[in-house]
C-alpha cells in the first residue's frame, strides 16, 4: 500500500514539474511581412483584432475593417471635421474610437457617446476591463490626468474627479503613439505617463481607486518617457519609450516589473532598441517573448527584455498579436500582417 502511494505521489510530482504548454516557448528568430493595405494617406496608431476581423482608425478620420478570411478591406469616414483618431477598442461587437485634440470625440461605431471641450484636452488610449466596463486616459486637466470610465458597455462615460486621482506633476502627460498607454489584467490597471515627468498610475479595482509609482525611465523633456506598456499577467510587465526626437538613444528607455508594478528596473541598458512606440508580449511565451515596433524597426526579445534583436527595418507605430506567431501592425502608409518564426 505504501509503495503504491509512493508511486502515485512520484507520478504526480513528475507531471507537475513538466513544462506546461505555456512554458514551451520557441524563440523568435525571423519574420515575414505581408502588406494588407498600402496608402500614402494612412496614419494608423490604433488597431484591434476581433475573431477574423481587424479594425483600425487613422489620423484623417477613416475607419478600416479587414476581413482576415478574404483580406477584403472596408473603409468608412466619420463625418466630423479635422478629426484625428489615436485610440480604439472593440467590445460587444461595437467599435469604439477616440480622438485627440479639442474637442475630444468618443464614438461607438458611428454614434457619438462622449464629447469634451477644453483647451488642454488630449486623449491618448482606450481599453476595456470586460464587456461593460472600460477606461480612457488623456493628458492632465485641472491638475490630474484625464480618466473616463464607463460601467454600462460604453453607452455613457463619466470623467473621474481629480479628488480621487493622484495629482499630476508639472510637464506630465501621455503619448498617443500606439494606443498602448493602458495595460489591463483582470481588475488590475496600469497607465503610463510621459513627458517632463513619467510615472505609472495603478488601480486594482477597475478604476475606483488609484495610486502612482515612480519609475526609472528616461524623462525630463516633453518628448521623453514611457510610450507603451504591456503586462503578460498580474506580475510581469514591460514598458518602453525613450525620446522620439533622439530615436537612437538607448539609455533607460526599457523597464520591467516582476511584482505587478510595485517596483521597476531598467533592462538592456544602453543596448538596442532605442525609441519604440509600442511593445507587446508574445502570447504563450511565459513572459519571455516581447516585440517592440517603432519608426526605427521591429525588435524581438526572447529573454524578458534582457537583450533584443532587430528583425526588420520596417517602420510601424503599433502592433497586436492574433496568436503566438501572427501579428498585425500599422503605421504610416500601411497595415500589414507579420508572421514570426
Amino acid at each position: 500500500m505504501k509503495t503504491l502511494l509512493f508511486r502515485s505521489l512520484l507520478t504526480l510530482i513528475i507531471f507537475s514539474c513538466m513544462d506546461s504548454p505555456d512554458q514551451k516557448y520557441s524563440p523568435i528568430v525571423s519574420l515575414q511581412i505581408h502588406d494588407l493595405i498600402k496608402d500614402s494617406l494612412l496614419n494608423i496608431r490604433a488597431l484591434e483584432i476581433e475573431d477574423n476581423r481587424i479594425r483600425a482608425v487613422s489620423a484623417i478620420g477613416d475607419s478600416y475593417s479587414v476581413d482576415l478570411r478574404t483580406n477584403k478591406v472596408y473603409v468608412n469616414r466619420v463625418n466630423v471635421d479635422t478629426i484625428n483618431f489615436r485610440a480604439s477598442a472593440i467590445v460587444n461587437n461595437n467599435y469604439f474610437t477616440l480622438s485627440i485634440g479639442n474637442p475630444a470625440y468618443l464614438f461607438r461605431d458611428t454614434e457619438l457617446v462622449y464629447k469634451e471641450t477644453h483647451p488642454n484636452i488630449f486623449y491618448d488610449a482606450l481599453h476595456f476591463w470586460n464587456s461593460m466596463e472600460g477606461v480612457a486616459i488623456g493628458d492632465p486637466v485641472d491638475g490630474c490626468m484625464s480618466i473616463l470610465i464607463t460601467r454600462n458597455g460604453g453607452t455613457s462615460w463619466n470623467k473621474v474627479s481629480c479628488e480621487v486621482l493622484p495629482s499630476s506633476i508639472e510637464g506630465e502627460a501621455a503619448f498617443a503613439a500606439s494606443d498602448t498607454n493602458i495595460a489591463i489584467v483582470g481588475n488590475h490597471t496600469w497607465v503610463a505617463t510621459g513627458g517632463l515627468s513619467s510615472r505609472i498610475l495603478v488601480s486594482h479595482d477597475k478604476g475606483v481607486s488609484w495610486s502612482v509609482v515612480n519609475i526609472p525611465i528616461i524623462q525630463g523633456k516633453e518628448t521623453t518617457g514611457v510610450f507603451s506598456i504591456d503586462f503578460y499577467d498580474s506580475l510581469n510587465g514591460f514598458a518602453i519609450g525613450g525620446d522620439y526626437t533622439d530615436p537612437n538613444a538607448k539609455h533607460s528607455n526599457k523597464i520591467r516589473t516582476i511584482d505587478g508594478g510595485i517596483s521597476w528596473e531598467v533592462v538592456a541598458q544602453d543596448q538596442s532598441p532605442g525609441y519604440r512606440s509600442c511593445v507587446q508580449y508574445i502570447p504563450n511565451s511565459n513572459a519571455k517573448g516581447l516585440v517592440a515596433v517603432g519608426f526605427g524597426g521591429i525588435n524581438v526579445s526572447n529573454n524578458a527584455g534582457e537583450s533584443w534583436k532587430l528583425l526588420s527595418d520596417d517602420s510601424f507605430y503599433t502592433l497586436r498579436f492574433l496568436n503566438d506567431s501572427i501579428a498585425y501592425a500599422a503605421g504610416k502608409g500601411k497595415l500589414s500582417k507579420i508572421i514570426f518564426k
